[in-house]
């Protein structure tokens, strides 16, 4: 009978494939490290070169006149961002007002009744064309449905655009958060006889509270920086109005409009407002944040 063969390894030769192993592994590792830092600090100085110029800039258009006064005509001096900023805050808190509810049902209907329906897998394809479309396309998708049938621009124009901006965020958030909930719970509460409906609201809800206000102040910040739906629908005005059946000033476009001024008192004023929006939004990102840590 032959002898099965047997082989005989040399631990010299081991130990330095190993080594030689080792050696590859920490360079590959050393070269994605430097790589993730290399581009972590590119963007980081752009980040904080914006921020400070903004900082700059910003504070320097500073003023009480800022908050209580309207803006000015071209060319002269005072005036502020009263008008736009009340009507940035009319537009975004009545575009919340509006979305946020459309899009709280439309997370629970898919995460809690339609699942894997027809009717939530083509939902769920239309809000991720919306999570990713030019918001520049959906002011002129409300253009041509709003403005040009009505024909002006108005404010109510302005919340559509705004608002179907804002849906899809807190629907994606609503869904995310809801599925999070161990179902445990879920069919705890069916043992003990509880309607669908009651467990949504008394459990599931109250437990992904959290989560879905995070996402609804994300989706506020989202929505507060926006210029091409306003160009669009709400347009602007030079003076203060509440009429949302008109233009209505707003930040963004106001910001836009004195930027690209040749006139210096409209571009202190436009740093000045992009200082508001900047602050706004890194206080509701901020926030948000704290909220979803806590809980």
């Amino acid at each position: 009978m032959s002898r099965p063969a047997t082989f005989s390894h040399d631990p010299d030769r081991v130990q330095a494939t190993r080594k030689k192993l080792q050696r590859r592994r920490r360079a590959t590792n050393a070269v994605a490290l430097t790589l993730s830092l290399a581009a972590m600090a590119f963007g980081l100085v752009w980040l904080i070169w914006i921020l400070y110029t903004t900082l700059r800039l910003g504070i320097g258009g500073l003023s009480i006149d800022l908050f209580t006064q309207s803006t000015p005509p071209p060319n002269t001096d005072g005036g502020g961002l009263a008008n736009a900023i009340v009507g940035s805050l009319m537009l975004v808190l009545l575009a919340t007002c509006v979305g946020t509810p459309l899009g709280i049902l439309a997370g629970v209907y898919l995460a809690e009744y339609g699942q894997k329906r027809w009717l939530a897998s083509v939902t769920r394809f239309i809000n991720d064309i919306l999570l990713s479309a030019p918001s520049i396309v959906v002011g002129l998708f409300v253009y041509a449905l709003v403005v040009a049938k009505a024909g002006r621009f108005s404010g109510w124009a302005g919340v559509i655009a705004l608002a179907l901006l804002q849906i899809p965020i807190v629907i994606r958030t609503t869904e995310n958060m809801l599925k999070l909930v161990p179902n445990a719970l879920r069919e705890a509460a069916f043992a003990l006889g509880t309607p669908k409906w009651k467990m949504v609201m008394s459990i599931t809800l109250k437990a992904s509270v959290g989560g879905i206000v995070t996402g609804v102040l994300l989706a506020i910040a989202r929505i507060a920086g926006e210029t091409a739906p306003l160009l669009f629908t709400a347009l602007s005005n030079q003076f203060f109005s509440w009429d949302m059946n008109q233009p209505v000033a707003n930040l963004p476009v106001t910001i836009y409009k004195f930027a690209m001024s040749p006139f210096p008192q409209w571009q202190s004023l436009a740093w000045a407002g992009v200082f508001l929006i900047t602050l706004g939004v890194l206080g509701l990102n901020i926030l948000a944040r704290a909220i979803f840590s806590k809980k």
